[in-house]
């Protein structure tokens, strides 16, 4: 079940009407189909009003999607921790995982942490390979078992939590359905890869995400910038309108388009803002779609 199945099932449950929730929440009646018929994701404000409602979490509401992209309760686990002792450019390849959570941490250390309801045998199936330089640390999630990308996709989740005083640059190579950003905080974070749908929240720095395919992202607001580099695909970018930012074209026959309730809207650049979004690449579309 996913989150639009999900919203719909308990909101009706309660005997909440369309209407009735979108009162609650502060939003159109059409924002509610919107998201009910898996057409759009609420932002981050939103969800938390949701998750109070209904008396649940935002983790929940996202975790019990159709594809399980993140598991309900995590059985089995396994953990990396490596000391980090001066400021570090990341280089992290995961490769396919049904979930990565990223985030800043306030000890010195790297985290990296696997787990998963169905993989029983984590530390043998996987292993952790660091390769320290002086001012590079590369790491890669080494499949052992070689396990399908479906299984991984099925099964996996990636907990990667760089440590805050020591990280400037970071760069991700994986394939995943749910990439989630929460509290991280570095100059630069780029990541090179599939994601059906990405979460950024209390965030901040410049991100950057590149691949041939589509990308849905929900953003509470852009404390930096967050460029979008495609090839022939389309980016949604769901965020409050009260913090639109400057957003540029810089690609080749690309397009950029607003969106306000489910309905075209006119331009509406902040143009004097230092934070902004961008789209670059070659015949790609961004939709920047305003939110309550």
């Amino acid at each position: 079940m996913n989150f639009s199945e999900k919203l719909k099932e308990i909101r009706k449950k309660e005997g909440i009407s369309q209407e009735q929730l979108a009162e609650k929440i502060g939003v159109s009646r059409q924002a509610i189909t919107k998201w009910e018929t898996g057409k759009g994701l609420p932002d981050v404000e939103n969800m938390v009003i949701i998750a109070e409602i209904f008396k649940t979490t935002i983790d929940e509401l996202l975790m019990d999607s159709a594809t399980k992209t993140v598991p309900e309760a995590s059985v089995y686990t396994s953990e990396t921790i490596y000391d980090i002792d001066c400021e570090k450019h990341f280089d992290v390849n995961i490769g396919s995982a049904a979930a990565i959570i990223l985030s800043s941490g306030n000890d010195e250390k790297l985290h990296i942490k696997l787990s998963s309801e169905i993989l029983e045998n984590l530390e043998s199936m996987f292993k952790i390979k660091l390769d320290d330089r002086k001012n590079k640390l590369d790491v890669i999630c080494l499949n052992k078992n070689k396990l399908s990308r479906y299984e991984a996709e099925e099964s996996l989740t990636v907990e990667i939590t760089l440590p805050n005083k020591y990280s400037d640059h970071c760069e991700i190579a994986a394939n995943v359905k749910l990439l989630t950003i929460k509290k991280l905080h570095l100059n630069r974070l780029e990541y090179d890869g599939e994601a059906e749908q990405i979460i950024i929240s209390d965030s901040s720095g410049s991100l950057e995400f590149t691949s041939k395919t589509d990308y849905e992202i929900t953003v509470d607001k852009i404390t930096g910038r967050l460029d979008i580099n495609q090839w022939k695909a389309k980016a949604i970018v769901h965020i409050p309108k009260e913090n639109i930012v400057n957003v540029i074209n810089k690609g080749r026959k690309c397009n950029v388009y607003y969106v306000k309730e489910g309905k075209a809207a006119e331009c509406e650049n902040a143009a004097d803002s230092e934070n902004q979004i961008s789209i670059s690449g070659i015949f790609s579309e961004l939709v920047v779609d305003l939110t309550k």
